[in-house]
């Protein structure tokens, strides 16, 4: 029978690799994905949360994490392929221009 420990143990793992992989990787992309991961890591708790204690509220409250998910990756892919355009690369470590 899988509890709701499982599912929390699952979404902690999930988090912890997408902070793993903001935290080590250079590639803007990968960036992205890692931040993906922890947006559903957040995702499956919160339904998680929702289905056990038989409330509406945090599968409502994953739907808007779903869109602002989205919104990150149109707005966070669209700069980065216009980075890509300009310097050739997506390496975070060639972005010294975003420096102010």
């Amino acid at each position: 029978m899988i509890t709701l420990g499982h599912y929390v143990m699952l979404s902690a793992l999930l988090f912890i690799i997408g902070v793993a992989g903001v935290l080590t990787r250079r590639n803007a992309i990968v960036i992205l994905m890692s931040i993906e991961l922890m947006l559903n890591a957040s995702n499956l708790a919160f339904v998680a949360f929702s289905r056990f204690h038989g409330l509406l509220e945090g599968q409502v409250i994953s739907f808007f994490v779903i869109a602002l998910a989205a919104a990150e990756a149109t707005v966070g892919l669209a700069i980065v392929v216009a980075i890509f355009r300009k310097q050739g690369t997506i390496d975070l470590g060639h972005f010294k221009f975003l420096r102010g």
